[in-house]
């Protein structure tokens, strides 16, 4: 590495030590956005309070169809998963569902040479800059199906906040974009945000007890109560950019059609892995770390997280 290249990297690293990858001296009164950025004073002012932003029809449908298309051939098994995880809602497993109407996510597409293409679109990767800067990271990926519910309301997904499964930092240079697959509403299990909790901190996380049981890795936050709550109605496309720290979930999906979203949390690579032993995050970690062990692949938990990270555009420095 070249000297300018070193200064250049400890700079970076000792403004993320002081939880910001602006430049030393500049000024700002936003906070949660950079400088550089598509958005408008009033977008990013929006996101500033609030912890979410939405644009319509942001995501093209054709690349909306390949993707479903290619989570049905997953389900299907008429494609080889590879390094992805395919999840199962609990109560229609009881059921003795099969194939799409089994698995309610497949997560860690990032390698997948299809689902991949949603992390990397222009559309998606031009607004995300304004939260992590130009050095973008996919972290962790998702395309959830909410299946009809089977009546025990496993579909739900408890309030929470996702930096609970991060144990990378600082939290203000990581965001998830979440698209539409098709028409979301309350009836199918649209997703619920809580304006302005990002302004708040992590708080502990559990499985919630529930009656009927709650999916795998399902987990909510502890003795959680009140705050006014918005559902995010949205059309096939519409994206939402939320901050990790937003208190956010889903409801049941309570028709007889499918809710299908796909999502990637993406942070800036000069963001730094954290040990979370001792911490709230404590459980996670085991958690995670059981299952890697019972797969044969027996990692640490950041190594795990190190694992499935990938490179979108920039330089990878830390992740």
């Amino acid at each position: 590495m070249s000297a300018a290249a070193a200064n250049r990297l400890r700079t970076l690293q000792g403004q993320i030590a002081n939880g910001s990858n602006k430049p030393a001296g500049n000024e700002s009164r936003f906070r949660f956005t950079l400088d550089s950025t598509p958005l408008s004073e009033s977008q990013r002012q929006f996101y500033e309070e609030n912890g979410y932003i939405v644009f319509r029809n942001l995501v093209s449908h054709d690349l909306l169809n390949r993707c479903s298309q290619r989570f049905i051939d997953i389900c299907e098994e008429r494609v080889d998963r590879g390094r992805m995880s395919l999840v199962k809602d609990i109560s229609l497993a009881k059921a003795g569902a099969t194939g799409e109407r089994l698995y309610n996510k497949v997560q860690d597409f990032m390698w997948d040479e299809v689902l991949y293409d949603y992390c990397q679109s222009s559309e998606i990767v031009n607004i995300v800059k304004t939260f992590t800067g130009p050095n973008v990271m996919a972290m962790h990926t998702m395309l959830i199906n909410k299946p009809p519910d089977a009546g025990s309301e496993t579909s739900r997904h408890p309030l929470h906040q996702d930096l609970h499964y991060f144990p990378f930092r600082p939290a203000d240079r990581i965001a998830c974009a979440w698209t539409a697959m098709e028409r979301v509403t309350k009836e199918n299990g649209c997703l619920v945000v809580l304006p302005g909790t990002h302004l708040g901190t992590l708080q502990p996380h559990d499985y919630p007890q529930w009656e009927n049981g709650v999916n795998k890795m399902y987990h909510g936050i502890v003795g959680f109560d009140g705050h006014d709550r918005v559902h995010l109605e949205m059309e096939k496309g519409d994206t939402v950019f939320f901050h990790p720290i937003l208190i956010h979930g889903s409801g049941a999906n309570r028709t007889k059609g499918f809710r299908k979203a796909i999502s990637c949390h993406y942070a800036a690579s000069e963001c730094g892995y954290i040990d979370v032993r001792g911490t709230s995050q404590e459980n996670i970690a085991k958690e995670v770390e059981d299952i890697s062990i019972k797969r044969g692949t027996p990692l640490n938990y950041i190594d795990l997280w190190r694992y499935r990270a990938r490179l979108v555009t920039g330089l990878q420095l830390n992740l």
